[in-house]
């Protein structure tokens, strides 16, 4: 029985410092931790940016499509505005 609680007093005595320590190493990596991710936050990656801007120009796109449809339509009903260039659809 002796033996036992000797054994059992070791055997948690390591599972405490294992467990300190882990504290520790997360008590010193956690304000590096916080100042990366706030980095990461802060600046945009180029990949970042040239996704960004191709959704720019992909919505820029769609809405020139939309107009032009538009016009187009508003020409092949006789109500063209006076802005719109009905000659050029017609080709």
């Amino acid at each position: 029985m002796k033996r036992l609680a000797i054994l059992l007093a070791f055997t948690l005595s390591g599972c405490v410092v294992g467990t300190v320590a882990r504290t520790a190493v997360d008590v010193v990596t956690l304000p590096v931790k916080v100042v990366s991710t706030g980095v990461d936050a802060a600046t945009t990656s180029q990949a970042e940016a040239d996704q960004k801007r191709g959704r720019e120009l992909r919505k820029q796109e769609e809405e020139r499509g939309r107009l032009a449809r538009e016009m187009a339509e508003r020409c092949r009903k006789g109500r063209a505005l006076p802005t719109d260039d009905c000659p050029a659809v017609q080709r």
